[in-house]
């Protein structure tokens, strides 16, 4: 399978370290029972002790369910996804010398106002590539392909997607090259593959970006990919970047039937990269052609988060550390009682698809972190040094596609530390994943009232912008609930 890597962007669901619980929050509440299921399925390690999902790089869904929130209501629980939320935030993981992953894994007791039945622990699995200056990475070859059809003159959607693509022509190399396509009912091309020394026809071209008319996604990514095979450069990112409210509602607007295409054109080296705007928004769809491109979805409503996504994250990662990376945990039946694994439940893999290499796993860039948490109950009383799970991650590497693995074995005592104790990055994983279990319904597991004091506490001890801004999004669908 030859494909390049598309740019992961975080993923995380919490994290702490050793030793043992004394404060008043390393213990289970008295609030009524909650037992370990919330959106997934708790799982017996007797009946089936390996938890495995490919690494996933998208965003989109906590973008836009804080875009809801901030508008006065709350998302659509089948739009939620926990990892998601988590991967918006960044983590502080020991980097690898060389590519692929170091492995990472802590835990904790839960927080006191964490409803559990059991002796309940927060375990993280977390994953580290390593990073690149920006000024190392190669050179870039981008296609947009913007939908301009008339659903995108809402404020907030073309005018946003004009401000970014500016503000990143002006920001990328010489060197690199960008072409514009845009569509509506059908598609166009506004320039072909041009090197950014040419900017001023770059910049000319996205001016002429304007709405009209439906959305023919499907006959826009057709011309996209041309015009990206077109202008293919062999060592360099190929890449097409699709800008949409994901409302496909002309020619083909079924996701299969689009996915067949991306697919083949992913294989042949040139990955997907969704950007998802616009209050009414075709999450579905966008995340799909995403993983099915290789690639990764995110949302953005405000000029700010676009162009940090354009002009930081975008080239700061177009180089490729893993290829089809897959997690696969395996629980000690002796130890643990049962488990789960919160969210991933879309990028779940066969336990024997492990090692199986025509299975597709996720892309990661340089400098990304990636993890999982679960909530594990013991086995009644074990010893700080039993095993709890055995961490193993498989990926191909970027230049000779071989196989690689790394692992990492989790003890009792690496998730026995009470929550107070834990790292401020735990933290702010638990607030995020739980959040999204409470958006996406079912009985709480912590009540948002206490969530938003936890969230307060990480928000002062990362002085994070984005982590206070998850603080007040916490207490504002407290609110609305």
């Amino acid at each position: 399978m030859v494909r390049v890597a598309a740019v992961s962007m975080l993923l995380a669901l919490a994290g702490c370290s050793a030793g043992g619980g004394g404060d008043s929050t390393s213990r289970e509440a008295s609030a009524p029972n909650a037992g370990l299921a919330q959106g997934g399925t708790d799982r017996n390690p007797l009946e089936d002790p390996q938890s495995t999902f490919a690494v996933d790089v998208d965003t989109a869904s906590y973008g836009y369910a804080r875009r809801v929130i901030q508008d006065g209501n709350l998302p659509d629980p089948t739009m939620v996804r926990p990892e998601e939320f988590v991967n918006a935030f960044d983590q502080d993981y020991p980097e690898p010398r060389g590519d692929g992953f170091a492995v990472f894994a802590d835990g904790s007791r839960p927080p006191a106002a964490h409803r559990t039945d059991g002796d309940v622990r927060l375990m993280r699995v977390g994953l580290q590539t390593r990073s690149e200056t920006a000024a190392r990475r190669p050179d870039a070859s981008l296609t947009f392909v913007v939908d301009v059809s008339g659903s995108m003159a809402e404020p907030g959607r073309l005018d946003l997607v004009r401000d970014a693509l500016h503000t990143l022509v002006d920001e990328l190399r010489p060197t690199d090259a960008v072409a514009i396509v845009a569509f509506s009912s059908e598609a166009r091309v506004l320039r072909d593959m041009t090197r950014v020394s040419e900017k001023a026809d770059l910049h000319a071209a996205i001016d002429r970006l304007r709405p009209d008319a439906s959305t023919n996604l499907a006959a826009g990514l057709n011309v996209g990919y041309r015009v990206a095979r077109d202008g293919f450069r062999e060592g360099t990112s190929n890449r097409v970047i699709v800008l949409s409210d994901g409302l496909a509602n002309t020619g083909s607007t079924d996701a299969d039937t689009i996915l067949r295409q991306v697919r083949e054109e992913a294989a042949k080296e040139i990955a997907l990269l969704g950007v998802g705007v616009g209050s009414d928004y075709g999450d579905a769809l966008m995340e799909r052609l995403a993983d099915g491109g290789d690639g990764f979805a995110v949302y953005v409503s405000e000029p700010s988060q676009a162009r940090d996504v354009f002009v930081n994250k975008l080239p700061a990662t177009l180089e490729v550390r893993a290829l089809d990376a897959k997690v696969q945990v395996t629980f000690d039946s002796r130890t643990v009682r049962d488990y789960r694994l919160i969210g991933y439940e879309n990028r779940a893999v066969a336990d024997e698809d492990f090692r199986n290499d025509a299975v597709d796993g996720g892309e990661v860039g340089p400098g990304h972190s990636v993890t999982a948490l679960y909530a594990v109950r013991l086995a009644g009383d074990v010893d700080l040094g039993a095993p709890v799970a055995a961490v193993r991650v498989r990926w191909l590497d970027p230049a000779t596609r071989n196989p690689a693995e790394a692992a990492h074995t989790v003890t009792v005592s690496d998730v026995d530390r009470g929550f107070e104790a834990a790292a401020p990055r735990f933290t702010v994983d638990y607030v995020a994943a739980y959040l999204a279990e409470s958006l996406r319904g079912g009985e709480d597991a912590i009540p948002l009232a206490d969530l938003r004091r936890i969230a307060d506490r990480a928000a002062d001890r990362t002085e994070d912008p984005a982590v206070r801004e998850l603080a007040d999004l916490v207490d504002r669908a407290d609110e609305l609930r």
